[in-house]
């Protein structure tokens, strides 16, 4: 297959050029709209509780308010006032997408009515059930009513579409951000002009790739609007890392023998074929999250496995096609310094600071190995003190409506009366309703139960307020003391709302986890196992890459929950972390971690296939692909750190997070840890049981290449 791309590449270079101008013209008009097409946040399980609950009381009717209008100093006890709010439901109530208006004036509920009376608001429940549909109606009455002194929209359904609209933003403005660094940090290591742009060429080609896909992928599902920042980031990152490995080896190639066939040959017979594992392991780590049912865990599975194919399908395609047509070019536009820094690099050497770093290293590998890590265990500590919480409006900048809407009815109302906890009584009659909702009122953390109200189809709703927040534990622990009560004779009870939804959420989650992981696992020791022939490396990777993450799962801990960066960051710490972020670290981390892993093994293997003793391949490897693994793991953090100015916390969350687990990974994991743990394990690195060695002979992976020249220091061997 390899042999076929380089010859691709060397007889139609300019035909694949011009495929790939046609293609980012394409894509970018076809895809350009993607953000228009995605759904909100989505953490729906419907094999839970909460979800039947929902779709029951919807069937049967029901509509909860998705927008809420708060209007401030507004005295509720002045006629003017009420004249004033009640023209404003009137306006509202005659719109063909309006279920229901309720508030103060017509309901006489107390909750309705702020605890100094300067205040109200009025709640507005909408016919729509489906995310679009009330997004859109949502959207409309904030435009419809915000022109109105004093009066500020909020609601689920305006703050989702808020959300999406900030997404999009926070895209474009860590694009921008990131672009300029791009180029300036790539300019310092490609070495030359020409060089620099190659990435962001192959970048930018993925990036619109990756707008095709998760458009593609939006007409056969429901697609979360979150997977654009993540999916993105990565296709952008995967496609620098894998241009400054092929690059760097292109280099090497044309310093030896010059450009053609030849040199094509072996870059993608080696770096080429390293890309193509590498790719593997990434795609399969994130290919974990789509067995979970939530749309945003599962959006950001499928999105960012296919675009980890998709960044080294350009890598190995469109690439060495401009490079065919670059040559010995590509190193032009280099200043004298860059110039003889790059002939440097294409010469392998037993020296360079990588070199000498690893020799420091294995000539003390345990008081190296234990050293580093003690650190990042020390990092990992804090992880055991993390909260969790969910996605509502919090999540979006103090300068948006639904967020301000939100904030003063939590802190001005009667609390927690916009998140309520809901029973679907369906059969019995509305006794069986009334008993149940009698033996409610006599939970631990029940603040109000709301007469029973019949519904269609013989379902009764019971609206329920809790004594606590809805993310704490003792709603928690309410909500479950309702789920274990007896249902009356002859009905059935389904416990829903934000509480319910929180725990399920959960629950959903612990139970998906361990399919995941093991896919995770055994995609790791599979791939790890092709590429190496040993069984003590894929399992030593393993243990270094949740070393890694439980590091930054700790620094998540310290900076966003405990706030110790709020200043610098620009976020205001909510004292948790959002759920489902430790899952997506892991996969994205434990995905990349693997990623730089193969790069490191396989030039490693590559010395020591061609004949260089065991601490000598690890030197050579080490030297060969140190700097291009940190400075790939720079240029990933930027491109996913850029996202750390995102106005949404938990995106937020997502870019400082992968930032932190490719540098660390790319510095303390694979420049002491790796050559320590090797350095004393010795031939044993390489170990594996016969049947498997006869397995990796037939389907494993060699690194030798085609006319591979020998490598230096095989003399020692």
């Amino acid at each position: 297959m390899f042999d076929s791309l380089a010859r691709l590449a060397n007889n139609k270079a300019k035909r694949v050029g011009l495929l790939a101008i046609v293609f980012f013209l394409l894509a970018g008009a076809v895809g350009g709209s993607v953000a228009d097409r995605l759904d909100p946040y989505g953490a729906d399980d419907p094999d839970t509780e909460t979800v039947q609950a929902r779709e029951q009381l919807q069937d049967a009717g029901l509509r909860v308010p998705a927008v809420l209008a708060v209007i401030e100093d507004a005295p509720v006890a002045d006629p003017a006032t009420r004249q004033r709010v009640e023209k404003l439901e009137d306006e509202v109530a005659a719109r063909a997408d309006v279920a229901s208006v309720s508030g103060y004036y017509d309901t006489g509920s107390r909750a309705f009515v702020s605890r100094d009376g300067q205040s109200t608001y009025f709640a507005v429940a909408l016919k729509a059930t489906e995310d679009k549909e009330l997004q859109e109606a949502g959207d409309e009455i904030a435009d419809q009513l915000s022109s109105n002194p004093g009066v500020v929209v909020g609601g689920f359904a305006v703050a989702q579409e808020q959300v999406n609209k900030q997404v999009e933003e926070d895209l474009k403005k860590a694009e921008l951000l990131a672009f300029p660094l791009l180029f300036l940090l790539s300019l310092l290591f490609f070495r030359s002009l020409v060089a620099s742009v190659l990435p962001l060429m192959i970048g930018g080609l993925a990036i619109v790739g990756t707008f095709l896909i998760l458009r593609i992928a939006s007409e056969f599902g429901s697609i979360s609007i979150f997977a654009l920042n993540l999916t993105t980031a990565l296709g952008l990152g995967l496609a620098i890392d894998y241009s400054l490995f092929i690059v760097s080896r292109y280099r090497e190639e044309i310093a030896k023998s010059g450009p053609g066939l030849g040199a094509m040959r072996r870059v993608l017979a080696t770096a080429g074929r390293t890309v193509f594992f590498s790719s593997l392991t990434v795609s399969a780590a994130l290919a974990s999250l789509l067995v979970f049912p939530q749309r945003f865990l599962y959006s950001m599975g499928l999105g960012g496995s296919l675009v980890a194919l998709f960044a080294a399908l350009i890598s190995l395609t469109v690439l060495p096609a401009v490079l065919t047509l670059l040559g010995n070019r590509v190193n032009a536009g280099a200043p004298k310094f860059l110039q003889r820094r790059a002939e440097a690099d294409a010469r392998p050497a037993q020296e360079g600071f990588w070199y000498r770093l690893s020799r420091f290293v294995m000539r003390r590998p345990l008081p190296v190995a234990t050293l580093s890590a003690l650190f990042l265990i020390v990092l990992g500590l804090p992880f055991f003190q993390i909260k969790f919480n969910t996605v509502d409006p919090t999540v979006l900048p103090e300068t948006a409506s639904a967020r301000q809407a939100y904030d003063t009815v939590s802190q001005q109302f009667p609390p927690y009366h916009d998140t309520p906890i809901w029973i679907d009584v369906e059969g019995g009659g509305p006794k069986a309703a009334a008993q149940f909702a009698k033996e409610v009122r006599t939970v631990d953390g029940v603040a109000e139960v709301a007469p029973p109200q019949p519904l269609e189809r013989g379902v009764t709703a019971v609206q329920v307020v809790s004594t606590d927040p809805f993310v704490s534990d003792a709603s928690q622990a309410t909500v479950k003391a309702i789920r274990n009560l007896p249902p009356p004779a002859g009905a059935e009870v389904l416990v829903g709302g934000a509480t319910a939804d929180f725990v399920d959420f959960q629950s959903s989650l612990e139970s998906h986890m361990p399919i995941a992981l093991g896919i995770v696992i055994f995609a790791t020791l599979l791939i790890l196992f092709l590429m190496t022939g040993s069984v003590v490396l894929p399992i030593k990777s393993l243990i270094m890459n949740f070393l890694n993450l439980s590091a930054v799962f700790g620094l998540l801990v310290l900076i966003f929950q405990d706030g110790r960066l709020e200043g610098f960051l620009d976020y205001s710490s909510p004292g948790a972390i959002e759920q489902t972020m430790p899952i997506l670290l892991f996969a994205v981390a434990f995905g990349l971690s693997t990623d730089y892993a193969v790069f490191l093994l396989s030039r490693i293997k590559e010395a020591r296939d061609n004949g260089a003793s065991e601490s000598e391949s690890v030197a050579i490897g080490l030297e060969r692909t140190g700097r291009i693994v940190t400075a790939a793991a720079l240029l990933f953090a930027v491109a996913m750190g850029a996202f750390a100015t995102s106005q949404i916390i938990f995106i937020k969350e997502n870019g400082v997070g992968t930032a932190l687990a490719v540098l660390i990974d790319a510095t303390i994991i694979r420049a002491l840890l790796v050559p320590s743990l090797m350095e004393m394990l010795g031939k044993w690195n390489w170990w594996a049981p016969a049947p498997l060695r006869r397995l990796h002979e037939r389907w494993g992976v060699s690194e030798t290449g085609p006319t591979q020249p020998p490598v230096a220091g095989a003399s020692e061997a």
